[in-house]
This record gives C-alpha cells, structure tokens and sequence, in this order.
C-alpha cells in the first residue's frame, strides 16, 4: 500500500518561480517540448534505477528499485503519449520556441549519476532529494495547468507515485545507514547545488558569449568589410595578361 509520512509541497523558490512556470507551459509548443523532455529523463532515470536494482545486494531494495524503475518508464510513457495528442492538435509551425530549463533542471533524473560507484545509503539520499524536487515541481505545475486538464491530470497521478517515492527511499535510508544517513542527505545536498550551480554558470556563459559575439559582429566585421571593399575597387575589372616569369612551362608543383 503507497502511504507515507512525508507529503509533496512545493519549495519557496518554486512557489516563486510560479508565474515564470505559468508562462511556460502558457504555450502549447513550449508544453509539447517540456513533455517530451520530460519523457526522456523518466526514462533515462528508470534505465539508471534497474541498474541500481541489478547492483544492490539489499533483497527489498531490489524489489523497491524495480517498482520504482517501472514507475519511472510509465510516467516516461504518459508524457510522450501526452506530447504526441498535443502536438497532433497543433498546426504546422517550424519556429523554434524559447526554453527556460535551467532553474528547474531535469526532473528528477539521476544527473549522470555513476551508480556503480554509489552505495545504497548515497543513492538513497539522492533519490530521496531529486524526488521530493520533483514533487515539488510538478505541484506548482499540476496548479499551473488548469487550462490544459488531461496534462494536469497527468501530474496529479505522478505525485501520487512521487510520494511513494520519497517515502521508501527515506525509510530506507535510516535503515541501511542509521549513523550516518543525514551525513548521506547533506552530501546529496551540496552535490546537487554545485550542479545547478554549474547548469546556472553554463547558461550565464551562454548568454555572455552570445552578446560579446555580437558586439564584435557589429563593431569588428564592419571595418574589414570596409577595407575589402575599397581593395575590390582597387582591381581592374575583367581578365589581365600573366607575366612571364609566371607563364613558364609547369615543371613542379608549384
């Protein structure tokens, strides 16, 4: 039976981050894109957590990552059949819309996380952490949709799974590792600041490089277009002879 202690809310930062979220999936192509995207880090995340049920030597977390990993591959599914009855209902467009995935990065993939290298009590902690974000999320998400009612249905069935979730994988967490699981959760913590501090640094770079490239189009090309223009008129139009030290018989290569 999925019941916990522990209940999804949403995050100051992402009660915050609501009307940005609202703009967002405000969009159908914007919404079909974010579906798709979501579908893929399900996915991805499953493929991770039944490599994590093949590692483990813990009898009930095998049987717990393999539901869990079952969940993941669903909601994977929900979201591109989703994507797929929302697309079909668009018209033929080819412009590519604007994303903003940086403040809520990736669901709750494992962030190519190395699960060989992790023990039961650090991939617990980070399974905990990445699902109680993405419950986060997706409640300001389900809230945000009451203009599309299907998808927000989506994300309500989700959360019930999201729960579940958080709950298992904190339970266990205090069962494999009872001295040290909260050492466990801080690490999982500051692991995925530095990420989204890097995700954060990544796409501030991005958009520096994009304005300094365009400064020097607008303010370095002008000047050598000028210059090649004016050696352009300096060159008798049509053909010309060669000389002869040049016209010679072509005995080598150059």
């Amino acid at each position: 039976m999925r019941s916990g202690r522990l209940y999804a809310r949403a995050t100051t930062f992402d009660r915050l981050l609501k009307p940005v979220h609202s703009w967002i999936w405000g969009n159908v192509e914007r919404r079909v894109q974010k579906l798709l995207r979501f579908s893929e880090i399900e996915i991805d995340g499953g493929r991770d957590i039944l490599r994590a049920a093949e590692l483990t030597s813990d009898p009930v977390l095998r049987r717990l990552y393999l539901e869990h990993a079952i969940d993941e591959f669903r909601h994977g599914l929900m979201f591109r059949q989703r994507a797929g009855s929302v697309l079909r209902e668009l018209p033929l467009r080819s412009n590519r819309m604007f994303q903003l995935d940086w403040p809520a990065p990736g669901g709750h993939g494992l962030d190519d996380l190395q699960i060989e290298k992790e023990s039961d009590g650090s991939l617990l902690a980070f399974l905990h952490l990445s699902e109680k974000a993405a419950a986060s999320r997706f409640t300001i998400y389900r809230d945000v949709m009451q203009h599309d009612p299907p998808t927000r249905a989506i994300f309500a069935e989700i959360l019930n799974d999201e729960r579940f979730h958080m709950n298992y994988t904190l339970t266990h967490l205090v069962r494999v590792a009872p001295e040290r699981h909260r050492r466990h959760l801080w690490r999982a913590r500051l692991s995925r600041l530095w990420k989204g501090y890097l995700r954060l640094a990544t796409a501030l770079a991005s958009a520096i490089g994009t304005l300094i490239l365009t400064i020097q189009y607008f303010t370095v090309l002008p000047p050598f277009a000028w210059f090649a223009k004016r050696a352009a008129r300096r060159e008798s139009p049509g053909w010309f002879p060669v000389s002869s030290e040049r016209n010679g018989s072509l005995r080598r290569q150059y």
